[in-house]
Parts: structure tokens; sequence; C-alpha cells
């Protein structure tokens, strides 16, 4: 017999019944793996959605301002742009000003393989947005927003 805990099971069912952190994971993990399977005829996870969009501008960004868009530190990001530039999708070049710096560029490839992501991506967004009933998606992209 497990010898007595000295947290209460009442509050491990109130952190899980009360936890942002618990329900904010919960939320993403399964939001990722349903933007994944959309993505996937593609061969692109969400992540990698997300990561060509954000090099989709008129410059090419410098990583430290890419990975604080995306909520990752340099070395993830690092490391999650490996296959897709082995792809071709996205190339890196050093800083003009500073050569140790690194630009990131989404290249022509890229920009075909994400005109094709995006009704996909807008399709599959549609959907989640039809199933909160409860808040209004505007609202609730307010709140994300303001926790992270």
């Amino acid at each position: 017999m497990p010898a007595e805990s000295p947290v209460p099971f009442t509050t491990t069912l109130h952190v899980r019944d009360h936890c942002l952190c618990l329900h904010m994971q919960r939320a993403a993990r399964a939001l990722a793996r349903l933007f994944d399977e959309a993505l996937r005829p593609l061969g692109l996870t969400n992540q990698q959605f997300s990561l060509l969009m954000s090099l989709n501008r008129p410059e090419p960004p410098p990583i430290g301002p890419v990975a604080s868009l995306l909520g990752m530190d340099r070395t993830t990001l690092t490391a999650a742009l490996k296959p897709l530039e082995r792809r071709g999708l996205v190339a890196i070049s050093p800083g003009d000003k500073d050569r140790r710096s690194r630009l990131l560029a989404i290249t022509p490839e890229g920009l075909a393989l994400l005109a094709e992501a995006v009704p996909i991506w807008q399709r599959t967004h549609d959907t989640v947005d039809a199933r909160l009933t409860e808040i209004e998606p505007a609202k609730l992209r307010q709140a994300l927003i303001a926790v992270s």
C-alpha cells in the first residue's frame, strides 16, 4: 500500500479542473495534431507552416525576431529550419552588416508550397472556429495573446 501523500487527492482534482497551463497545453496539442494531419499531404507540419509563413515578408529577417515571433529559442528555431533548408524551402545566408548573423528567406519553392498550404490552413481554421460555440474566436485569440 502506498504511503499517504502530503498532497490530498482533492488538490489533484482541483489542479486538473483549474490549471490554465494544463488546459492550454492540451488544447495546443489537439490543435497541432489537427493541423499536422491537414497539412500532411504537403509534407508539412503546423510548425513548419508557421515558420514558412513567418518568413513571408518583403525582406529576409534575422533569426532572433523570427524566434521571438514563434515563441522559440534560437537553437530550437535553427533545428526546425534544417529540414526546410534541406527541402529547398528556406535559404539561410549571412547578414549584410554583420556576417555572424543569419538571415532567413523563403525560397520560390517555399512560396509555392506556402500558397498550396494556405487554403488547407484556412479550411482547417474555419472548422476550429466553428467548434468554438461558447466564445468568439477573436476574443479567444486576444486572451491567448495576452497570456503569451
